[in-house]
Order: C-alpha cells, then structure tokens, then sequence
C-alpha cells in the first residue's frame, strides 16, 4: 500500500522536472550500427572514403539511419576489431564476469596488467581500476577529506565531484569562478593567513584539496594545471598536510595531447592525483585513479566504491589493454591527428556559419544557442535530418548558456562534418524564414 503514495510523489517529481525543462525523457534505443569497411578492418579512411559517410546508427524507434554526433568514444575504438577481438577472448577464458569483490576472489590477472599499463602510460608508481569513473571520484575523495580538510573546486567541476565533496563533509569548502586562477590564489591565501583554532586548539586546516576537471565535458575547455600546480606549490608549506592537486580527465584522455595523455600532456604538468575513465577515448568500461604507491594501497583498504563493488570483467580489462596498446603505436597519433583535424574543420564551419562556439583542440564543439526555444527547434531539426547530438537548456545550464554539444571522434569523416554542416545552414535558412 505504501507504493501508492510513493508513486504519487514520483509522478508529481517528474510532472515538476517537465514543468522546469529538466526531465530527458525518453532514452532513444539503438538497435543496430552498419559500418563501412574501412572501420570494420580498423583502418582509417582513404581520401576517397573520407569523403562518403561513416558509420551510422539505426534506432528501434524506426528505420533511419543516423550520424551519431553526441558518443565519447572519440577515437571510434569501440567499433576496432582489436579491441573487439581482446574482449571476445577474454570471454573465453575468464567467463563473463568476475564474481566477486576484488579482495574476496575478483581480481583477475588482466586487472593487474590493466593497471600496470595505465601506472606506465601516466608516469606514475601504481594505478587502481574501479567499476566507473563516477565511482572513482565517489571512492577517492572522501578518502582523502576529513574534518581538518579544506576542498577547493571549479565552479564547472562535473556533478560526481559535486556529489563526493558534499558526502565527504570537509571542514571547509570553496568554489572559485570558472579558470579563475586569481580566486583560486586568493582562496589558498586567506586560509593560509587564517589563525583559527579548532574545539582542541589544533589548527582548524591540515589538508587542502584542489580539485578540477581537466577537460571540461560541457564546453571542451581545459584547466590551466601548470598554473593549479605552480599556485598550490607556493602555499603548500603553509598547511601541515600539503595541499593535494587532483584532476579528473576523463575527457581528456585518450583524446587529448599529442599522444592522448591528457590534459597534463597538454600544460606539461603533473598533478598529485589523476582520475580518468576506461569508458570514452579507451572505449571500454570503468573508471581508474593513478598515484603514488602508498595512495593507492589506501585506497584499496578504505574506498567503499572499490572494496564492496565487483570490478570490471576481465574481458573489460584485456579490452583497455588493446585500447591502450593502439594508443601507444603508430596508429594513435594518426587517430589522434585525424581527430584534431576534424574538430578544427567543424569548429571552422561554424565560424563561416555566423554561429557562436567554444574554439579549442578537443573534440567537444559546443554551438552555444543562448536560446532554449532555439536549442529545443534546432535538436528537433537535428534529429528530423538523420543526426543525434545533445541538447543543453535552462535549468541544466544557467540562461543565456544554452548550447548544443558536439562530439567529434575519428570514425566520423569529411563527409559527415560537411554534411553536418549543411544541415546547420539550412536551418538558419529555415529559422530565418520563420521569423
């Protein structure tokens, strides 16, 4: 009987979601993905072939066939035949799932070769494999934040880092303005000069943290962590702690720099702590943290999100192991060149359109709108003309940043950005003739 009530408060939530432009309604269901042949034998496209479609994917809600712009997978590794072959073999070996936490009896030998691998691909001392990037910032940081802790955050940070700091309740919390470096230094000076005392006379602050997305998901912008690293080294004697640097690049790596190492690749830096995810550029499953060897070994003992959650498969791990290895051969920077230049063609096309976007090397491309009735007409258009891409509207964004965000990865081709592009035209034609 309780239900009933229960039912009545979750259809008056969602009556209230629709009412606010939150609600995201129903999930669109792919049935089926054709492929050219030059991404069913992992190659990339001849000239000849980059001027005809990529692949295309078809929905179970009909029978059109649509240009995906809207998928993390931004290297098109998800479709290689190595990485798909990896995971099949997996299977074969080790079944389809580990069957236990990972100190009880789910730790295969392809987690500990995974992690092996991405400790050496980070220049780090170890790394530790979780079930989702969103669990490895849920694992990590309150592991590290306690009562004396102060945590320091960008404005834009992702919703998990959000949701961790607040479960970790730290002593303090600071925000500071998107990328504002200035803020961020003023923030670590006023605690530094700070002279509060605790109930027992201990100095309130013993640890900062510093937390920040590398890319950030929405606009394709990166933190300066040269910069967040070079401020933090200033303060850092202040505090009997440190103060600790942590990024989360889940967009970053993989797609990113000149060799898919991130965001730190790209400013030239190192923060204290890396989280990243197996699930975008490597085009698997899961989600790691890579650090020092005493961090690590922490985490594995205390983080509640590793030690009661099962792990990903084995064949998950032997699969972002061949997304790594390709990563690290001749065939990832070329994946990675084609990417760059793909995004930098569709960044230009915009621009010739008259239309407003974030200009940066990374393949999220947002076309910011500005506009939620714009943004709702033109996905709608989108969609109309074959492409799936993400609409971003008050109350998701604040007003007067509403935007669509596009994804590019290497499995796309010139045609499809051409194609792309020409649609946008069109609309501006259409929307015009409307007004």
């Amino acid at each position: 009987m309780s239900l009933e009530q229960l039912n009545a408060y979750c259809t008056s939530k969602l009556a209230e979601l629709k009412k606010r432009g939150a609600h995201k309604g129903v999930e669109r269901v792919i049935a089926k993905i054709t492929l050219p042949d030059w991404v069913r034998n992992g190659r990339l496209p001849t000239p000849a072939e980059d001027e005809n479609f990529g692949p295309r994917y078809l929905l179970a809600s009909d029978e059109k066939a649509y240009l995906l712009m809207n998928s993390n997978s931004y290297l098109g590794l998800a479709l290689h035949p190595k990485v798909i072959a990896a995971e099949e073999e997996g299977v074969k070996h080790f079944g389809t799932g580990p069957g236990a936490v990972r100190f009880i009896s789910g730790t295969y030998q392809p987690h500990i070769e995974l992690e092996k691998c991405l400790a050496a691909f980070h220049g780090r001392a170890s790394a530790m494999v979780y079930s989702a990037a969103y669990a490895t910032v849920m694992g990590v940081l309150p592991a590290l934040i306690d009562e004396h802790t102060l945590v320091v955050s960008d404005q834009l940070n992702h919703n998990s880092i959000i949701n961790a700091i607040r479960l970790s309740h730290p002593a303090k919390k600071e925000i500071y303005q998107h990328l504002d470096m200035a803020e961020l230094e003023r923030i670590l000076g006023t605690y530094t000069s700070a002279s509060g005392k605790n109930a027992v006379g201990e100095p309130e602050i013993k640890r900062v943290l510093v937390i920040t997305d590398g890319i950030f998901s929405m606009r394709g912008d990166c933190a300066p962590l040269d910069k967040i690293v070079a401020i933090c080294r200033k303060y850092e004697q202040s505090f009997a702690d440190g103060i600790i640097t942590i990024a989360d690049d889940s967009h970053g790596v993989g797609a990113f720099g000149q060799t898919g190492r991130g965001t730190e690749e790209y400013t030239q830096s190192q923060v204290d702590i890396l989280i990243a995810t197996l699930g975008k550029a490597l085009a698997v499953n899961g989600g790691y943290v890579v650090a020092s060897t005493p961090v690590i070994d922490y985490l594995r003992e205390v983080s509640p999100f590793y030690v009661y959650s099962n792990p990903i498969t084995p064949s998950e791990a032997l699969a972002a192991t061949a997304s790594l290895k390709i990563l690290g051969s001749k065939e990832g920077p070329e994946r990675l060149a084609r990417l760059r230049k793909l995004t930098a063609r569709f960044e230009n096309g915009l621009t010739e359109l008259g239309l407003e976007t974030i200009p940066g090397e990374h393949p999220v491309t947002p076309l910011v709108m500005r506009d939620t009735q714009q943004t709702a007409l033109l996905i709608k258009y989108l969609f109309q003309n074959g492409i799936l891409a993400t609409g971003l509207n008050y109350p998701v964004v604040p007003k007067g940043d509403e935007e669509i965000r596009f994804q590019i990865n290497a499995n796309h081709t010139t045609g499809d950005i051409n194609y792309l592009l020409s649609v946008l035209k069109n609309f501006l034609t259409y929307s015009r003739s409307r007004s």
